[in-house]
């Protein structure tokens, strides 16, 4: 994240090359739907459940129109500004307030550590409970699991665009079989229809409305991953035309497979059972009716799970290591490990975090953390599209009608607020988390100001 050009609205000179232009319009899909996909359908399906009852798909299809709102504004900021700043970039433009860019920016960060954090107590199971005869404690397994992919992160982790296709496939394979299943067993008259329309909450009144509110919370965790796609605008051809819709089908596509597979696992499966799961949808694999190996299911979902933490390990480590350059966060947490050139600083800062995280939380708390980190900056974002709309620029770009960011904003506020009946624990750990951003960010201008330099890159 260049934090100099989102204060400035304009490239930082530099004799370096720009980013090569590879990406495509069929690239770019199949990155969003990879960057959407992973722990939150295959960890979290059981305790959205849990939460709303057999009515299972009703949050996803909440959750599928509020991430289409905010996907509508970050596809005309990103036409409007095609630069590898996502977030913070807009934060800056639309309120020039360096502070708040700075807690969005480490929000953003936070919520790929619980993210990272939910996906390691997936890994640790009922998942791999298939697979091995659980040796060790889960949370001990969820914290080895972290460790193993810093070491990962250490020596340099890099995929190309033609892997993640590749990662892609193999995690929506695992979806299709939940599809191919639920298809079987309608067609053999198995699953119980009636428990679609059931409701964990009793009544109609304010117990229902956060009872589903609280749900789509959650189960918007599922959806998070198409606003890291904006980072790819310089690596993108003709980002203005490519990212609407790349990012519209890739979000069409994934929300109507996770309502898809939302019906299918309420349909074969009591939302109890779900609940009370760690591998939902290997629940839903063994009711099915249809013999396929449970053992290779619980590989995929692993696969799938791991995909999605060393992602999130790596896009953290790499944002507090920019932050550190930029001079927002002390310059000591950029330091670069001299034979790898891998930011061992920012690992292991965030590998402390997600440990942390690990030790102290469960799959539905971490995975609720890191909604309702990115539903606050969704709802921060909503609002940028609107403020900047004053601000003109020299190219066509897609505009996106009023009333949808109007709405994201409005949605999104709500689905943060206490009315979405999340436990406090999860707003006490993102307190923490921010807290600890705060702490950086004025020991950090503490140092600037001891050494004489009484501003920072984005106070400039």
């Amino acid at each position: 994240m260049s934090t100099t050009e989102a204060t400035t609205g304009a490239p930082e000179p530099t004799e370096e090359p720009g980013l090569k232009r590879v990406l495509g319009p069929k690239l770019l899909i199949l990155f969003v739907i990879g960057d959407i996909l992973g722990t939150g359908i295959y960890a979290t399906t059981g305790k959205v459940a849990g939460k709303v009852g057999g009515a299972l798909w009703l949050p996803f299809v909440i959750g599928f129109v509020v991430a289409i709102l905010t996907a509508a504004s970050y596809v005309e900021l990103v036409g409007k500004y095609p630069k590898a700043a996502g977030a913070a970039l807009y934060t800056q433009k639309a309120f020039k307030v360096p502070f708040l860019t700075f807690i969005v920016a480490f929000m953003v960060m936070c919520s790929g550590l619980s993210s990272a954090s939910a996906a390691a107590r997936a890994f640790s199971g009922d998942y791999l409970g298939e697979l091995t005869n659980d040796v060790l404690p889960p949370t001990l397994i969820a914290i080895l699991f972290i460790v193993l992919l810093a070491a990962l992160n250490l020596r340099g982790v890099s995929e190309s665009v033609k892997t993640n296709v590749v990662l892609t496939l193999v995690e929506l394979t695992g979806l299709l079989i939940i599809l191919a299943i639920g298809a079987w067993a309608v067609l053999n008259g198995d699953g119980e229809p009636a428990r679609l329309t059931e409701f964990q909450a009793s009544g109609t009144g304010y117990a229902l409305i956060t009872s589903v509110l609280g749900a789509t919370a959650l189960g918007f965790f599922a959806f998070v991953g198409f606003e890291d796609s904006v980072n790819m605008a310089e690596e993108t051809k003709d980002p203005v035309r490519t990212f609407p819709r790349a990012i519209f089908i890739g979000v069409a596509v994934t929300g109507t497979i996770y309502v898809l597979v939302a019906l299918v696992s309420s349909l074969l499966v009591d939302h109890t059972t779900l609940a009370g799961s760690s591998g939902p949808l290997l629940e839903v694999v063994k009711a099915g009716g249809v013999d396929f190996p449970h053992k290779l299911f619980a590989l995929i979902a692993l696969f799938a799970v791991t995909n999605s933490a060393l992602i999130n390990i790596m896009m953290a480590s790499r944002l507090c290591y920019g932050m550190a350059n930029e001079r927002i966060l002390p310059r000591a947490m950029g330091r670069v490990l001299p034979r790898r050139r891998t930011p061992i600083a920012g690992i292991v800062f965030v590998t402390i975090l997600a440990v942390g995280l690990v030790s102290t939380g469960e799959i539905e708390g971490l995975g609720d953390t890191t909604a309702f980190l990115l539903l606050c900056v969704f709802a921060v974002v909503n609002i940028a599209v609107l403020v900047l709309r004053r601000d003109r620029v020299d190219h066509p770009h897609f505009r996106t009608p009023t009333v949808l960011p109007v709405l994201g904003a409005l949605t999104a506020l709500i689905l943060a607020s206490p009315l979405a009946d999340r436990p406090a624990e999860v707003y006490v750990r993102a307190g923490v988390l921010v807290a600890i951003g705060v702490a950086l960010w004025a020991v950090n201008k503490l140092i600037l100001r001891v050494r004489g330099e009484d501003r920072g890159v984005l106070d400039t």
